[in-house]
């Protein structure tokens, strides 16, 4: 890892943690707004959360890493995984 990557995933906050947990089980699979915002325990917040968090993550991890599926949710691409993992 790089100095810009690591300085920039020390801007990384609890919620991106959690969604990007999620999103790296089900790497390759869309998770919707509801199941991610269940499976990363975020119902306690606005339930835009997620859509903050997705924006954060496409910051570190580039904009094509995490798919957006109209209508259906996201989906982490198997191409993005090892950069993935390395923040979490």
């Amino acid at each position: 890892m790089n100095a810009n990557q690591s300085h920039t995933a020390d801007h990384i906050g609890p919620s991106e943690v959690a969604v990007l947990r999620v999103l790296v089980v089900n790497v390759g699979r869309v998770v919707s707004r509801a199941n991610l915002t269940r499976m990363a325990g975020l119902q306690h917040l606005s339930s835009r959360r997620c859509d903050k968090a997705i924006v954060s993550l496409r910051r570190v991890l580039g904009p094509t890493a995490i798919e957006t599926v109209r209508s259906r949710g996201w989906m982490l691409v198997l191409s993005a995984l090892d950069e993935a993992n390395k923040l979490l």
